[in-house]
C-alpha cells in the first residue's frame, strides 16, 4: 500500500519550471533513492512532500495528509514526516542531547525524563551514546549528520526524507552516515533519498527514480542503474562514475 503518492505535480519559481507533472508513488517501508543531475528537480520534489514548498498543480498525499490542501495540519503532517538536509541544522548553543528532547518536550508534549530517555535511545541507534552532553562544535560532520538523524527519529516519524545527506562530507565520513541508514532500512522505515551515492543505491533501494529535468524520466528497481532504458540515465550513470 503506498504511503506516499505524488500525482501530476507540478512546481514553479517564477517562470521557471521546475517539476512537470512529477508522478510517483513510494510502498510503506520501501527505500526509494531519487536521482539526476543538479537542477532535475528531485530535492525540490522532496521538500514538496514535507510541504517546505507549496506546489501549483497536481496532488501529493503523504500518511493520509493531503500536503496540497490549503487547510493541512502541518504539524501533524510533520510529526509523520522527519527530513535531514546536507547541512545538519544543529542548534550551536544546545548539547546533543537538548537538540534531540526539543521536539517531544515542544511538540509531543513529554515529560523531560521521558525525552532524555527517548533522545539517548535514538543516539544508541546512531552510534553516538558518549555524545549526550557535546555541542555541535565539538563533533566531526558525520557525527553531526548522525546527530540531526537522531532528533528526526526522536519524533517517531512514519517516513525519513534524507536530502544529499553525506555530500558535505569526505568518503570516512560518508560511510558512517549511510551504515546507520542501512540499518534505518533494514528496520523497515519508510525512506526517500536523494543521493549521489549510486552504489549505496544499488544495494538498499527497492526503486529508483531518475529525475532529468523536472520529470520523472526513468524509474523501477535498482537493476536500472544496470541496464538504463534510456540514453539520458546511462549518461548520468558514466558520469558519476
Amino acid at each position: 500500500m503506498s504511503i506516499i503518492t505524488l500525482n501530476n505535480v507540478q512546481k514553479s519559481f517564477g517562470e521557471i519550471s521546475v517539476l512537470n507533472d512529477v508522478s510517483f508513488s513510494v510502498d510503506k517501508g520501501q527505500v526509494v533513492a531519487l536521482i539526476g543531475a543538479s537542477g532535475s528537480g528531485k530535492s525540490t520534489a522532496l521538500r514538496c512532500i514535507d510541504r517546505l514548498e507549496v506546489i501549483n498543480g497536481g496532488s501529493i498525499e503523504v500518511c493520509g495528509h493531503r500536503v496540497d490542501d490549503p487547510h493541512l495540519d502541518l504539524r501533524r503532517l510533520r510529526q509523520d514526516v522527519g527530513i535531514v538536509f546536507q547541512s545538519y541544522n544543529l542548534f550551536p548553543h544546545l548539547t546533543i542531547e537538548q537538540n534531540i528532547t526539543l521536539g517531544p518536550l515542544s511538540v509531543k508534549k513529554q515529560p523531560k525524563q521521558d525525552a532524555r530517555r527517548l533522545a539517548h535511545s535514538v543516539l544508541e541507534q546512531v552510534g553516538l551514546a558518549d555524545k549526550a552532553e557535546s555541542y555541535p562544535e565539538q563533533l566531526s560532520g558525520g557525527q553531526q549528520q548522525r546527530a540531526a538523524i537522531a532528533r528526526s527519529l526522536a519524533m517517531k516519524p512514519k517516513v525519513m526524507l534524507f536530502d544529499e545527506v553525506t555530500s558535505a562530507l569526505d568518503p570516512k565520513l560518508t560511510g558512517e552516515v549511510l551504515r546507520v541508514i542501512e540499518r534505518l532500512a533494514g528496520s523497515g522505515m519508510t525512506m526517500i533519498m536523494v543521493t549521489h551515492e549510486m552504489n549505496f543505491a544499488r544495494r538498499i533501494a527497492d526503486k529508483v527514480v531518475f529525475m532529468h529535468q523536472g520529470r520523472v524520466h526513468e524509474s523501477g528497481d535498482a537493476s536500472i542503474l544496470q541496464q538504463p532504458a534510456t540514453s539520458e540515465l546511462q549518461d548520468f550513470i558514466s558520469n558519476e562514475l
